[in-house]
């Protein structure tokens, strides 16, 4: 009796042992279907995911791919203190239009009465990438004060006197190698000194506008230092939204430089500091040196920031910047090694070949566009930056190089005045 009782005792735990063990597998066997579930839903939202983006960069390409000139409507134009005027520009087709980088620029071809053939002007982009329109913002250019004979700038005032709302331009896609790499969690400081706050300002605003919200709430991810000099409230653009901004994220601290404030203006309230945007400036308000700097503005300006920032010891990749007029920044910046056959320190000779004159080109004499023009030589031009292809010239004989490549490159035969600087003796047809 007792040896049945031990055996059926040994069959009963056996048989619990295989129920446990039957559960155990069971149990894996569940596990592993419902892993391989949660893998082949992963991938499938992998492969979904892929799909969406693969065709997002489709039509992104197929819109921004868009060759010459396409027809925009102005929706919406707003005047801003400084004499600038904000243009609000819609696809006159109906269809998407691309992203950019924030800092690019348009290129515009003007029809302006009683010239002879269109006038191409390039005019940064002055708000971030949206999906429902693009924005520029331009100051009209008066004449020079010390010669007020000399006409006033031609694109800028066309703009500002018969560009309304309803009319329709021609563009250019979005261009430009001075941008905003937003994919970076690097410090940066954003300059503009008056209508440079145009490329800047795109370029904060992109770093918070949320397309889910429609607002300039996306939390910065970065310290963000944004630096504006103007002379007055009077030439203040964009005041009040970039007060918003300031008020609206922690990590944006906004300096604004006046430098010859009016009676009204109150220091602390419409700007934080009297005098000229300086190296004494960034010494006082930058925890260090360790940032990459974007900056925009008029030649003087720009002279005098880019080597104070370099004697400081800011590494030259670190120092971004477009410069508006003809003076260029390269100038008045160390010039780095030049690539074999470029310019010795003595320069070359240049013959405009139309115009009748040989001159001697040095280093120190940047673009060949800024050349003719000290040598009282006209060339057409547009962006100044290799973009839009307006200052194209002839090459007789001789040979150039870039310091920043163009947009496209033009023919073989030709060259940008813009941006192409003598290889050797040169022969323009100009």
């Amino acid at each position: 009796m007792a040896q049945i009782i031990f055996i059926a005792g040994i069959i009963v735990v056996a048989l619990v042992l295989i129920q446990g063990l039957l559960f155990v597998m069971t149990g894996l066997a569940r596990s592993q279907r419902e892993n391989e579930r949660n893998s082949l839903s992963l991938q499938l939202l992998d492969e979904q995911i892929a799909a969406v983006r693969e065709e997002k960069a489709k039509k992104e390409s197929e819109v921004a791919g868009w060759n010459g000139w396409r027809k925009f409507e102005v929706a919406k134009r707003q005047l801003e203190p400084g004499d600038i005027c904000s243009f609000y520009l819609v696809p006159h087709d109906h269809k998407p239009i691309p992203g950019f980088n924030p800092g690019q620029y348009l290129t515009f071809n003007l029809n302006i009465p009683g010239d002879s053939k269109p006038t191409v002007r390039c005019y940064s982009l002055s708000d971030g990438p949206r999906d429902d329109y693009y924005r520029v913002s331009i100051k009209r250019v008066p004449p020079p004060r010390d010669k007020p004979d000399v006409p006033p700038g031609k694109g800028s005032n066309f703009f500002h006197d018969h560009i309304q709302e309803g009319e329709i331009i021609d563009v250019k896609a979005p261009g430009g190698h001075f941008f905003l790499d937003i994919n970076t969690d690097h410090p940066i400081v954003l300059i503009g000194g008056g209508i440079g706050i145009t490329p800047v300002l795109s370029m904060l605003n992109a770093l918070v506008y949320n397309p889910e919200s429609g607002n300039y709430d996306k939390p910065l991810t970065r310290e963000v230092y944004f630096v504006l000099g103007v002379r007055s409230s009077k030439d203040h653009p964009m005041k009040e939204h970039v007060e918003m901004l300031d008020k609206m994220h922690d990590r944006l601290h906004v300096h604004v430089c006046y430098s010859r404030p009016g009676d009204d203006d109150k220091e602390g309230v419409d700007y934080q500091h009297a005098g000229r945007v300086n190296l004494d400036l960034f010494k006082k308000i930058l925890p260090s040196n360790n940032f990459q700097y974007y900056m925009c503005g008029p030649p003087p300006f720009m002279e005098a920031i880019v080597p104070a920032l370099e004697e400081w010891g800011v590494p030259e990749k670190h120092i971004h910047y477009e410069a508006f007029g003809p003076a260029t920044v390269k100038k008045v910046k160390k010039e780095a090694p030049k690539e074999e056959g470029a310019p010795a320190a003595d320069g070359f000779e240049v013959e405009f070949a139309k115009s009748g004159k040989k001159c001697k080109w040095t280093p120190d004499d940047g673009p060949l566009l800024d050349f003719a023009e000290e040598n009282d030589i006209a060339i057409d031009f547009g962006c100044r930056a290799g973009g839009c292809g307006t200052c194209i010239v002839a090459i007789k004989s001789g040979d150039v190089h870039y310091e920043t490549p163009p947009t496209s490159e033009p023919e073989d035969g030709s060259c940008l005045a813009c941006i192409a600087e003598p290889k050797s003796n040169l022969s323009l047809d100009a």
